[in-house]
């Protein structure tokens, strides 16, 4: 595994231009199990399913990526329910990816 999870997300104000396919696929590579999709407006996002055994373990997980996200300032989509997470995370101050979507990516594996 990459040495992502070590780094900090680092807050995006808009003044850069978002991931291209090439450097997607070459951070993709650094993070287990996350699929790269893009929304109607082609812009691209992380997402990743998680399997739990009962709706606690789907709390409990949750509430860990929570506190992850508000450590590092940097806040993805959850949606949840009993034995059930996905996680979709992207920048949205530039529409598409960035490297601190991967370092998210990769902290929340960790947990």
């Amino acid at each position: 595994m990459s040495d992502l999870a070590n780094k900090k997300c680092v807050p995006c104000e808009g003044n850069i231009p978002p991931f291209d396919k090439s450097e997607i696929h070459n951070y993709l590579k650094k993070v287990d199990g996350w699929d790269v999709k893009s929304n109607d407006d082609k812009s691209y996002y992380l997402t990743k399913d998680f399997k739990f055994k009962n709706f606690k373990e789907s709390q409990n997980f949750i509430n860990k990526v929570g506190q992850i996200a508000e450590n590092e300032n940097h806040h993805p989509d959850i949606n949840f329910g009993w034995g059930y997470c996905n996680i979709k995370i992207f920048t949205h101050a530039i529409k598409g990816l960035a490297e601190s979507d991967f370092v998210l990516a990769a902290k929340i594996d960790q947990i």
